[in-house]
């Protein structure tokens, strides 16, 4: 049973990485999705062998990036996906404003459903269309997709939907039901859905996974997905992604996207990618998620005994915490005083949605004693 273990706080100072360079070193980062673990053995050994040989130029026009996924979907998901209905290109941002630009048009609406990653509605914009709301439904012990407020969305001329499986910020997985639901719906409508799954690698044993194009018929009709490596495997800056199709139409759309989309893939991205879903790094990505299974529960444990003002649910997916603090009465950006007199940085809830207020987002892809540490500095705020 292999273990993956964060590297230590001086030798995290030392990576050049967003992260790392954002704040002065008295500030512990817990903000952007970057994790502090080394890299899985596959992916070293195969980017120090590019360096040594020089295999540094552009991607090549056949490469095994797609048969690799398609192994990693079957053995991890149980999804059988044809290779032959997958394009790359640089990011999961990317694939979503390049497929959004063929389904929509200027001026269209498309669906968020907030809280959700900030970029969403960036991306939404930076296509030509808008952003229409849509938020999550708090059933008081989860959220789910509000689908008869999407359902309303298009009924009301909204052309597509775009998807968070699962779901950023709250580690939501949403079920197949829900999505077959979903599917139907847009079916129904003649709308897309576009499904950003970068984080279902991160998906926690005993939490069914269902990819959005594996929800029946109807998602197969409508839908794209946009995978990576990167978030699982810590890969964000070597720039590698994988647009996913299952029906001739939709295939067809991805693959009249221009070729400089496909050519933006890095090739330390691609080569990474590929010993990423090798199943060499199977034990690597086991070892993870035990990690970040004992991090959720640790955080848990630490917040209802230093913070018992904080709601937190434990999430189902990922390394990213979706944190209430509005029970401490620091107003609707509480990181913004976190920041200044703790010295932790978080993400800033207001940043996912007007749903965010009084929230702010944490990252546990690190290890027991940083995250121990952010917690007795934002208790220590209580205390003074």
């Amino acid at each position: 049973m292999l273990e993956v273990t964060a590297l230590p706080l001086a030798e995290l100072r030392e990576r050049s990485s967003e992260k790392w360079r954002e704040y002065p070193a008295d500030v512990l980062p817990l903000f952007v999705a970057e994790t502090d673990f080394p890299l899985a053995p596959a992916i070293s050994t195969a980017l120090h062998r590019a360096v040594e040989s020089g295999d540094t130029g552009y991607v090549a026009s056949r490469t095994p990036l797609a048969s690799a996924y398609a192994a990693f979907a079957r053995r991890r998901f149980g999804w059988s996906v044809d290779p032959a209905r997958m394009r790359s290109t640089a990011d999961v941002s990317m694939g979503i404003v390049e497929i959004l630009r063929r389904v929509t048009q200027p001026g269209e609406r498309v669906v968020v459903t907030p809280p959700v990653y900030p970029p969403f509605y960036d991306l939404v914009s930076e296509a030509g269309a808008e952003v229409q709301r849509v938020p999550l439904r708090d059933t008081g012990t989860a959220w789910e997709l509000d689908l008869d407020g999407i359902r309303a969305a298009f009924e009301d001329g909204a052309t597509s939907i775009l998807l968070c499986n699962p779901h950023n910020p709250t580690g939501t997985v949403h079920s197949r039901d829900s999505l077959v639901a979903l599917a139907e719906i847009a079916d129904e409508f003649g709308a897309a859905v576009v499904s950003d799954e970068i984080h279902a690698p991160l998906v926690q044993p005993g939490t069914p996974f269902t990819p959005f194009l594996d929800a029946g018929d109807a998602a197969e009709r409508v839908g794209y997905a946009v995978v990576s490596a990167s978030k699982a495997f810590n890969l964000a800056g070597l720039k590698c992604a994988l647009m996913v199709t299952a029906a001739d139409a939709t295939t067809a759309v991805v693959r009249g996207l221009p070729i400089e989309v496909e050519w933006r893939t890095g090739q330390f991205g691609l080569l990474a990618a590929v010993a990423a879903f090798s199943e060499e790094s199977d034990e690597w990505l086991d070892g993870l998620l035990r990690t970040l299974d004992q991090n959720r529960v640790l955080l848990e444990d630490l917040l209802a005994a230093r913070l018992p003002e904080a709601q937190y649910r434990i999430p189902d997916a990922g390394y990213l915490a979706w944190i209430d603090l509005s029970g401490l009465g620091w107003g609707e950006n509480p990181a913004r005083r976190i920041l200044k007199e703790a010295k932790v940085a978080l993400h800033f809830g207001p940043a996912f949605g007007d749903e965010g207020r009084g929230h702010v987002r944490l990252n546990f892809g690190t290890s027991p004693e940083i995250i121990t540490e952010a917690v007795e500095r934002i208790a220590a705020l209580v205390a003074r």
